[in-house]
């Protein structure tokens, strides 16, 4: 039976890990270097190493015939799917659900706020000693649609609360029920776009989210309202906002983007209505903690033979 775990963090830097000798477990250190740190073959759980390319989280995959566990430190798994196939029958994938949610939302808002009370304006106004003073758009009494209601979205209507939007609406891939109101499906989309102000998406990249915000969806939002982009790049169609922001119709905050990362000299670089920010929305200071305990946890769980939080997907099920 192979015991090797592998975490791109020293084990010793992970507070509650499960000690080595009493779980029988050997841990190894790896973030994606050249070398790896033992044969692959004896890995039991691979901890995909964070804010690494596709080819980097799958490589190792191939040679893992005996691993049991994939899990990720992202909330999307879209950087290893391409690895699924490697592996063998039973193997449990998951993902970072609980590590995001606070940075994530917090850079949602962080965008809104900055694209709609004209921030960049005043960062180049500063740059030029211009006072641009005026009336800006203001997040109260703005209706908000929230495209992708899972933990992060809901963490994201956690920080619109206190800002006095006229109307929250949610969308998910199908329809339920929460305690602050209805869940709309993708659906429901044609109806529900015209009536936002703010339009921010926080999906997983699959094949019915890839290129959703196309020259349709994009049209039907409201003269004026505001795209934002915490998901994934893929999700919307780069050609087609590029031809709704040099229109002047809507503006944008991207924090992801297809090319990515956005290449010197692509045009969303400098798109009026366009703020882009570097695919920075889970990665502060709030990431390390969080995915130490998550790590910790379900190590525990594996080391006593119990069911793991986080499983997305079961191999061969």
């Amino acid at each position: 039976m192979t015991t090797d775990v592998w975490l791109p963090f020293e084990a010793h830097d992970i507070p509650g890990l499960p000690d080595a000798a009493e779980a029988g477990l050997t841990y190894r250190f790896w973030d994606g270097g050249p070398e790896f740190p033992a044969d692959p073959a004896d890995c039991a759980f691979y901890v995909v190493p964070y804010m690494k390319t596709t080819e980097i989280a799958v490589r190792p995959l191939s040679a893992m015939t005996s691993v049991r566990v994939v899990q990720t430190l992202t909330a999307g798994i879209d950087h290893v799917e391409p690895g699924i196939k490697f592996l063998a029958p039973g193997v449990q994938l998951c993902n970072a659900r609980g590590v995001h949610e606070a940075s994530t939302a917090e850079l949602a808002l962080t965008l809104v706020l900055a694209s709609l009370r004209g921030v960049p304006r005043f960062v180049e106004g500063q740059r030029q000693e211009e006072w641009r003073s005026g009336f800006y758009p203001a997040l109260a009494d703005r209706s908000v649609l929230i495209i992708g209601y899972g933990s992060i979205g809901s963490a994201i209507e956690d920080r619109l609360t206190p800002f006095e939007c006229a109307r929250v609406a949610r969308v998910a891939r199908s329809a339920r029920a929460t305690e602050r109101g209805p869940v709309h499906p993708l659906v429901d989309l044609p109806t529900l776009l015209p009536q936002a102000d703010v339009v921010i998406l926080s999906t997983p990249l699959t094949e019915a989210t890839r290129g959703l915000v196309d020259g349709d969806f994009l049209a039907r939002m409201k003269d004026g309202a505001l795209l934002v982009n915490v998901a994934r790049g893929p999700v919307v169609d780069t050609k087609a906002l590029l031809a709704e922001l040099e229109s002047g119709r809507i503006t944008a905050a991207l924090d992801v983007t297809d090319p990515e990362p956005l290449p010197a000299g692509h045009p969303l670089w400098h798109a009026p209505g366009a703020l882009v920010s570097p695919h920075v929305g889970g990665s502060s200071s709030a990431f390390l903690p969080r995915a130490k305990r998550l790590l910790a946890a379900q190590l525990t769980e594996h080391a006593a033979g119990r069911p793991l939080d986080n499983v997305v997907l079961t191999t061969g099920s």
